[in-house]
């Protein structure tokens, strides 16, 4: 992990102090929940202390049921940490390295990736959830892991392994299978034995097929309509985990007794701004999950021992948004709102950035790469959610990043 530096320990402490943030908190979700809408549940710790866990909004609009901090959420992405830990344990027990290629686990499969490629999205394998299909109802249907494995022994990279980072689920669908190969169990039932009961994590499970989970709320894709249904055989270790936030936040806690401090630090540590399961940058490291009628953020400031957590049940919320604005105000920072005028296609050198509008703040969708927050310090000065060592500035025809140089990017269409 990066040394951190005095600086942001000392803009740290300035933070805004503990009974101060309950109002604003407050403030900033009534506001955006109902309780005749899909809502959230927000837990924020410091130092081992929770400081503020509420829900807000409704858990089932066909039942008029509220929402409450105990109740479970669909995780998605965030799932794909407790995937990186299993693998990594089994790392420390050498019976897995890093540098093997996958093809000691995955008999037939044609290309030389590594264990740490599919930790790092950085395999060039294809995201098997954004496969062209001419089946409509795709994600509705019932898959084994076999089937969906075979799928991907027959598509070609996407670009040679470790030479560029792009996010793919697949790299953790296929380290699910890697530990069921290895451990001779189930995935779920790996995590259940060494991840969930060392820890007391008794809210946290692995979504099976057809199984009535006590507590799981409803998925929503807006305040009027129900989720789509997708398959829960489709995520598996890329997504397939449900929890609450008070699990969360034992899991965070409790990491370094699942993990060698070693072992932990390089999962924490990501030179393309990504690590084993987690995003890295300088004062953070955090994770984002959507899924049908889900939408998840934590994020975890190791200088502070702060920790944060926002689960939703509708694909209307934009998680990492809220983590940030909770983080705003808990580090007594500043929360600018951007100008939705920034939003439209920039090019440099034949790369393309598509700046555009989501709810109330702006993402970049970088071509290859994914879509990432930016989180703006000033009216024209940013952050790029995720992306480590990287600010930019908008100007009068572009923006420039500053990121081991200064790159312009051109706006070629609004």
């Amino acid at each position: 992990m990066k040394s951190w530096s005095p600086f942001l320990i000392a803009f740290f402490a300035c933070g805004a102090a503990t009974a101060q943030v309950g109002p604003r908190l407050d403030s900033l979700f009534s506001s955006r929940y109902p309780a005749n809408a899909p809502g959230v549940a927000v837990l924020v710790a410091q130092k081992g202390t929770i400081l503020y866990e509420k829900a807000f909004g409704s858990a089932s609009l066909e039942l008029k049921t509220p929402l409450a901090p105990s109740m479970l959420f669909d995780l998605a992405s965030v799932s794909k940490q407790f995937t990186a830990v299993a693998v990594l344990q089994l790392v420390e027990q050498g019976r897995i390295r890093l540098s093997d290629s996958i093809q000691r686990y995955i008999p037939g499969f044609p290309h030389a990736v590594t264990i740490e490629n599919l930790l790092t999205h950085t395999s060039g394998i294809p995201d098997y959830m954004r496969l062209p299909t001419d089946d409509p109802y795709r994600e509705r249907r019932d898959y084994t892991v076999a089937q969906v494995i075979d799928t991907l022994k027959t598509k070609p990279l996407e670009f040679e392994p470790g030479t560029q980072f792009r996010y793919s689920n697949s790299g953790y669908f296929l380290l699910g299978y890697i530990i069921e190969r290895v451990t001779g169990e189930p995935y779920h039932t790996y995590l259940e034995k060494h991840l969930f009961k060392p820890l007391g994590l008794t809210h946290t499970f692995f979504k099976l097929p057809n199984e009535v989970i006590p507590g799981l709320v409803n998925g929503y894709k807006n305040a009027s309509e129900k989720a789509d249904f997708w398959s829960a055989t489709l995520p598996y270790a890329a997504g397939g985990l449900v929890s609450n936030v008070e699990d969360l936040y034992a899991w965070q806690r409790g990491l370094p007794s699942l993990l060698k401090p070693e072992t932990l630090q390089k999962a924490w540590t990501g030179s393309r701004g990504y690590g084993y399961g987690w995003y890295i940058n300088d004062s953070s490291i955090s994770h984002g999950g959507a899924i049908t009628g889900f939408r998840t953020s934590v994020v975890y400031y190791p200088h502070r021992d702060l920790f944060i957590a926002v689960l939703s049940n509708c694909e209307c919320t934009n998680a990492d948004e809220l983590t940030a604005a909770v983080s705003d105000i808990m580090l007594g920072r500043a929360y600018v709102q951007p100008s939705f005028a920034y939003a439209g296609t920039y090019t440099m050198q034949g790369h393309v950035i598509v700046i555009r509008r989501e709810g109330n703040h702006l993402v970049a969708d970088v071509r290859g790469q994914g879509v990432f927050p930016l989180l703006f310090s000033t009216p024209t000065t940013f952050t790029l959610q995720g992306v480590t060592d990287a600010t930019g500035e908008f100007g009068a025809d572009g923006f420039t990043i500053h990121q081991h140089g200064d790159y312009f990017w051109k706006k070629t269409t609004p």
